[in-house]
Formats: structure tokens, sequence, C-alpha cells
């Protein structure tokens, strides 16, 4: 079999973790499987760099960020390599670009453009074990560039679809994707399989078990991915195509807490406001989600959506710019929001796992503050100081706790 083998930072966090991982990836080659590695930083070494560098310009240049991130994974490919040497392996460490990952010219958000195969597929036909350094690529203009935190999901998928890999195994500090997470839903059940347009909405939505773009391009090019923990045998999730023609069921739900709502209160009701507040947006490449216009009188509408908290400076520094342009009388924001979302299939065609949401939600007390929907996903904003006591009700509304009563 081809492997790529992909882990994340809690994996690699500790000289003594790594060894223990060469161990594994050592047997498996012993199996005679062709193996890719894939590594993110250890630890919180991002982090820690994110913040040495804004402590040195807490505005800085995109392109020096991506030069000081990308250093995490390249530690971290050198003392795998190295770890698997001491076993005897021929391992070799690979930057992005040496692993031949072309990107955009985008920093800190770099897209994907190719993959070449040809350096990887020589080494494995040498009987090497390439370790290639995650979340990195390079531009066509010969610049070092990142994909977005949780972007090593991504570049193990895209080496997997190029080499044709059998699997693609994500390795973490769970073992496998939950139906909540444990952090507000004591003891939620395991699932074993999930379809990738469920696994989609769960990661775009809060859940941090996989990077939204991998499962993205596992669905696009049929990537069969498995996620496993990295330390222990057991329990894993297989993530591939599932039959949708089934009865509606709620699968899982997510919470994403990261988030701010900003409302453009009363703009002119008229032809290509919308665009105006978006355009600049759009050229920024911003994130938006649960989008809502609401008609006031007068001629005036509210135009309200949710942006991740990293993005919400840089939001209000577009909507300053334009307030004037699109006539807004005021722009206002709300951090203490979450989102709950329940994913499954066909759900929104049922109006009683709606009204079952809804209900849940009220069961203690919170108010919903905006809704969004889509046929796999219900969304709804509720204050935050709410948000454990809402995916408890949910979550035991829908048995996605083991034991439910």
């Amino acid at each position: 079999m081809i492997i790529v083998k992909k882990y994340g930072g809690t994996s690699v966090e500790t000289p003594e973790k790594i060894l223990k991982i060469a161990e594994k990836i050592s047997s498996s080659k012993d199996e005679g499987n062709e193996v890719v590695v894939v590594v993110s930083a250890m630890g919180k070494t991002t982090n820690y760099l994110i913040d040495l560098l804004h402590k040195v310009n807490p505005y800085p240049n995109p392109r020096e960020y991506d030069m000081i991130v990308s250093t995490g994974e390249q530690i971290s490919i050198a003392l795998l390599a190295s770890a698997l040497s001491k076993l005897g392996k021929r391992a070799i460490s690979l930057t992005g670009f040496q692993a031949g990952i072309d990107t955009d010219s985008t920093h800190a958000r770099a897209k994907l453009k190719r993959v070449y195969r040809g350096k990887i597929r020589t080494l494995l036909d040498e009987g090497k074990i390439p370790v290639v350094a995650g979340f990195q690529g390079m531009s066509p203009s010969g610049e070092i560039t990142t994909l977005g935190r949780g972007g090593s999901d991504t570049t193990a998928v895209a080496l997997a679809y190029a080499l044709d890999a059998d699997v693609c195994e994500i390795y973490t500090d769970v073992d496998g994707v939950y139906a909540a997470d444990p952090r507000y839903v004591e003891n939620p059940k395991h699932i074993d399989k999930i379809s990738y347009d469920e696994m989609i909405e769960m990661a775009a939505h809060g859940a941090k078990v996989l990077h939204l773009r991998s499962v993205e391009l596992a669905r696009r090019y049929k990537v069969p991915l498995v996620v496993k923990h990295a330390h222990r045998d057991g329990k894993e999730t297989r993530i591939e195509g599932i039959n949708s023609m089934e009865e509606p069921l709620v699968r899982a739900l997510s919470i994403d807490e990261n988030i701010v709502k900003v409302v453009v209160e009363r703009v002119p009701d008229k032809p290509g406001i919308a665009a105006k507040i978006f355009e600049k947006m759009a050229s920024n490449q911003l994130a938006l989600d649960m989008i809502v216009q609401s008609m006031h009188k007068d001629g005036k509408n509210d135009v309200a959506f949710t942006v991740p908290s990293q993005d919400f400076q840089e939001t209000m520094n577009v909507l300053d710019k334009i307030k004037a342009e699109v006539e807004a009388q005021n722009i206002h924001f709300d951090e203490n929001i979450a989102k709950i979302s329940i994913i499954g299939v066909n759900i929104l065609g049922s109006s009683e796992i709606i009204y079952e949401m809804f209900s849940a939600i009220a069961s203690v007390g919170a108010n919903i503050d905006m809704i969004s929907s889509s046929n796999s996903r219900i969304s709804c904003l509720v204050p935050k100081n709410k948000i454990k006591e809402v995916a408890q009700a949910v979550a035991k509304k829908f048995d996605l706790v083991e034991n439910a009563s």
C-alpha cells in the first residue's frame, strides 16, 4: 500500500513522542508499505513564532509572517527524519518547495495550485521515507507561502491524491471524530464512519479535528481519509462517500465561539449596495458566514453576517473605509455570541428536526440571534455564556451522547 501519514503538533510536541511515532512509521514500512509522512510544527511552536513576530511588529508584512511560521515544520521534519534514521530507516526531510508543492501568491492563506509527484515518487522507489513539512508551499515567484492554520491536513490530502495513495491517515490527540466536542458535551458518541459532506459541515462550523480545505479536497478527488489517535490503537473514524438517500438524521453537532457578529446598519434598499459591502471583503479573502438582510422602514436595511475572530479587525478596517460609500448609519458588532450547528443528511427537509433544535435551545432559556442552514446543517447564534447549556440540551435531544436517557 501507499500510505500518507499526517501527524499534528500535539503528536510531535516532545522528542519522546517523535521517537514513538518513528517506531510506528518504521513498523508500517517493515510491513511492506510505501510511506510518506507529513508533520506539523511541534506543540505550540507556531503560536510562539507568531507571538515573537508580533512583539517586533504587531502588523507584520504577510511575506515575513510566512517566512517565520514556516520554520516550525522544518524543525519537526528534521527531528522525525533523524529519529527514523536512528531506527535504520532511510528517511529524508523535505520542505514544501522540495516536495513539489506549488501554491498561488497569497501569503498566510495560500491555495494549492499543483503537486509534482516526481521527487517523492523517486524517493519511494529508492526505498526511502519522505518526511514532508505540512502547511507550506511555494508561490510562482519563488516565495514561501503557508496554507493557513491547520493546513498540514490539506498538504497530506494533496500528496495522497498526487501519489494515488491507498489511504491518507490523519493522526491527532483524539481517536477519531465524535458527535460533539467533549469540552461542551460530556461523553459524546464516537462516529465510526461519516460522509465527506457531513465532515465538511463540521469542519466549517467549529469542529477542530480536520482542516476544512483538506476534507473538501478529499471529497473532490475521492481520497480515503482515516482519523486515528497518534499514540493509541483502537477506535478510528473513516471519512468517505456515504449514500445520502436515507432518512433525515442528525449525526453530530459543532460549536464555534471564535466568531463575531457584524451589522452594517440602515443602508439604502437599492441594487448594488450589498455588492459594494462585500466587494472589498472578497478582495481581502475574508471568511464570511450567516449573511442576513433585514428590512426596516423608510427604504433602509440592516445587513448582518459573522466573521472569524481572527478576521474581525481586518473586516472592521474594510467596513470603515466603505461606510460612507454605502451610506451606512453605523457599524455594530457583537463578540458575545457563539454558533451551534447540527449536522446530518437531509436534515433541512425535516420540520420536526428544526422544531426540536429550537425547542432544545429554548429549554435552557437561550435566545436565538441568527439562523442559517444548508441541506445538511442548521446553525444558530446564541449567547456565548449559554453555549455549554445549549450544547448539552441539543446533544441530549438528538441522542448524541452515550447512554443518554
